[in-house]
């Protein structure tokens, strides 16, 4: 038998992918790690691997003996080490293609709940205070204020598409994206110092890198709007957490709403669970019936690809499948 190695799931079972590659001749091995060592112990001997969460370091990778492909389920792959997978030959893949409306739409939520303080005024309607929660200074209008959009790729795309009905002015920052391509779609290309500079509200899309972890520090905070709103549905570590708190307990930012958190899971302790301008969901933007059934059938269509001897899609560390 092929063994499938899933190191963690989130999905109730793995029946989706054995339907898929169990007339493959795969065996669909599922854990739940959560040490190094469990990972090695799961994918050392493994000759495909399907990974959501769980951090697949240097050691993890060099101890796989047999792996062909390494198979995120998601956009992002920051919990695969790429550069270990590129040295031992490993094609690294992604599912870049689902989830993007979902994510645009709760991208959209976040900023109408921030603007309009939807949260702030449900919390006062169940302390039995029926009048204006915020101060009526907090009521923003979308149509009066510069939305700064960071990345540009599917969602970053969808959540402009969404933002323009709103007649708000959206400036994207993308240095990877043709100026021409950004202000075809009716977005403003400019460069992330007139983002941070001029937004009323900034709300991030990029991917976790080396150029883009911890891009929201203090530093570069301290070049944002007084009053401004974040918002992150990209990844948690592309904001300084510490930096993050200082700024809202300052004032100097007027809220943030967040689907990720460095650490993640937030901690129980976290001063932003007591913050009253800041609204958090659990990692759940991507989220939908169709949204993860698309997901986890791309991901387990990538291994079938893999044991047909097929060069698989979406290969993100630029190595060269082999292919029989």
């Amino acid at each position: 038998m092929i063994k499938v190695a899933v190191t963690d799931y989130t999905f109730d079972s793995l029946d989706i992918e054995t339907k898929i590659l169990g007339p493959l001749g795969c065996q669909v091995i599922g854990r739940q790690c959560t040490s190094p060592a469990d990972l090695i112990e799961l994918t050392s001997d493994a000759d495909h691997v399907l990974t959501q969460f769980a951090r697949v370091n240097a050691d993890v990778i060099r101890a796989m003996r047999k792996a062909q492909v390494i198979v995120r389920y998601g956009i992002g792959v920051d919990n695969v080490d790429l550069e270990a997978a590129r040295a031992k030959g490993i094609p690294v893949c992604n599912v870049p293609d689902y989830c993007i409306d979902e994510v645009a739409d709760h991208t959209l939520a976040f900023i109408l709940a921030m603007t309009r303080q939807v949260v702030a005024n449900w919390d006062g309607i169940r302390g039995g205070h029926w009048r204006l929660a915020v101060p009526l200074s907090a009521m923003k209008t979308l149509r009066d204020l510069t939305v700064g959009v960071v990345g540009f790729g599917r969602i970053g795309r969808e959540v402009v598409r969404r933002l323009l009905p709103f007649k708000s002015r959206v400036l994207v920052c993308d240095p990877k994206v043709p100026p021409a391509d950004i202000e075809r779609l009716g977005g403003m290309a400019v460069g992330v110092e007139r983002v941070l500079s001029e937004s009323d509200l900034v709300t991030l899309h990029c991917p976790s890198s080396a150029e883009t972890r911890r891009m929201i520090n203090r530093q570069t905070i301290a070049k944002m709007k007084p009053g401004a709103v974040l918002i992150n549905v990209g990844r948690g570590d592309l904001v300084e957490t510490g930096a993050l708190v200082e700024a809202l307990r300052t004032g100097h930012l007027g809220g943030a709403a967040l689907d990720v958190c460095d650490p993640e899971p937030i901690p129980s302790d976290s001063p932003l669970l007591k913050m009253e301008n800041v609204v958090v969901t659990a990692h759940i933007a991507s989220a939908s019936v169709k949204a993860v059934r698309t997901l986890r059938e791309s991901a387990a269509g990538i291994v079938a690809c893999a044991v047909r001897g097929e060069p698989p899609p979406n290969v993100v560390n630029g190595v060269v499948p082999k292919v029989s």
